[in-house]
């Protein structure tokens, strides 16, 4: 079975083929600057050379012509038909709480998606518009979908409900939904493989760490609660987002500032965070770490902030499953990250959580146990790995069809 995975955003399509009859990567690539001058196409087959073509890709739907036509290349092609795509896999950021888990795509799922633009504006359209493009050029191939917000769905009404009148959350349905749920799943699910026991015998924190960033209390496989609520600047810092404020802070800068609704917007999401802690060093957390190195006291501020944030994240949710068995850091900068894993570990030890600094120091992207051997609490750098989740939840969609 060879399951097709797709992410489609706004000026960029990422995909990855795989063969889930062991669950090997076929090829995988990246269609980018759709619509853009300097459009063009990665595409990596699995032992043979890259490719790039870099021609005009005025839309998503040529887009996923040339994904098409990649796979069946005669030379850097990995399958021969395109019949022998099974199924094909969509990443969908928001699904409300409607989905609880994957679904196969019809005309009634994507009318309630287009409902759910609202709560994902950037998001759900380019989500499905590749849906759209994927049925008409593969009309009898079933498509699925597979939701960010899904595996946050368990978390119990104490957590998700805000202070706000109930008859809010009636009638918009605002409440805590969070997101990154296909990385938290699955990097939980492989924390658990790698130390041999049952996840639901686990009180797990997962740290998906990068640009945009969560943090997620998983206890016996389930998503109990989670660091972005509603909309996804909650939580700790990012790269621009600027993470937990109190709400009085936007009225009153609106009124000193003269902002408008899009402008006070645009400062949280686009201004803050890094960037905006830093005064404008950089919203990526490698050039803060050089800054610090040399001396720049406007970095370590930042990551000073970064640091207590996810301290305080971890106590909390420690708090809130009575208990703590692993810590998993992952994405961008969890996984590559040693001195944040350190500073963010080494004022934890009440909890039973010692890293070994041989283990840890130097890894990037590579799955390790980088706690010492007494450790009470075991913590791991589980590289994400959101396209295999998809892909195997698009099998088990497939298979409840037969």
């Amino acid at each position: 079975m060879k399951i097709l995975v797709v992410n489609s955003g706004s000026s960029s399509i990422k995909y990855c083929l795989f063969d889930m009859t062991d669950q090997s990567l076929l090829a995988k690539g990246l269609v980018e600057r759709i619509g853009i001058k300097g459009s063009c196409i990665n595409h990596f087959p699995t032992g043979k050379d890259a490719t790039k073509r870099v021609m005009a890709i005025p839309d998503h739907r040529k887009g996923i012509e040339l994904v098409i036509d990649a796979l069946l290349n005669s030379k850097s092609g990995v399958i021969d038909d395109i019949s022998k795509i099974t199924a094909v896999g969509h990443r969908v950021v928001h699904g409300g709480e409607k989905y609880s888990g994957s679904v196969l795509l019809n005309d009634d799922v994507i009318n309630t998606l287009n409902e759910f633009i609202e709560l994902a504006p950037l998001h759900n359209p380019p989500n499905i518009l590749g849906i759209k493009v994927c049925q008409e050029l593969l009309p009898d191939t079933p498509q699925v979908g597979v939701f960010d917000t899904a595996f946050h769905q368990s978390i119990p009404k104490e957590a998700f409900l805000y202070g706000l009148p109930y008859s809010y959350y009636e009638q918009y349905r605002i409440r805590r939904y969070g997101f990154h749920g296909t990385s938290h799943q699955y990097v939980a699910q492989r924390a658990a493989e790698i130390l041999g026991k049952d996840i639901k015998e686990l009180k797990i924190i997962t740290c998906h760490i990068g640009n945009g960033s969560s943090i997620t209390a998983v206890k016996e496989g389930k998503s109990v609660d989670t660091s972005l609520g509603f909309g996804t600047i909650s939580g700790i810092i990012m790269g621009t987002r600027c993470g937990d404020v109190d709400p009085a802070i936007i009225p009153y800068l609106m009124e000193k500032e003269n902002l408008s609704f899009k402008e006070i917007n645009d400062i949280l999401y686009r201004k803050s965070g890094f960037i905006g802690l830093s005064e404008g060093i950089s919203s990526d957390m490698r050039d803060l770490e050089e800054q610090v190195q040399a001396g720049n006291i406007k970095a370590k501020r930042t990551l000073d902030v970064l640091f207590y944030g996810l301290k305080k994240y971890i106590g909390a949710y420690t708090a809130a499953m009575n208990g703590l068995d692993v810590l998993v850091f992952t994405a961008g900068i969890g996984e590559n990250d040693p001195r944040l894993r350190k500073e963010v570990c080494q004022s934890l030890d009440f909890f039973g959580i010692n890293i070994d600094d041989s283990k840890n120091d130097g890894l990037r992207g590579k799955e390790a146990i980088i706690s010492t051997e007494n450790s009470r609490v075991t913590v791991l750098v589980i590289p994400t790995y959101e396209e295999l989740m998809i892909a195997r939840d698009t099998v088990e969609i497939c298979n409840n069809l037969k």
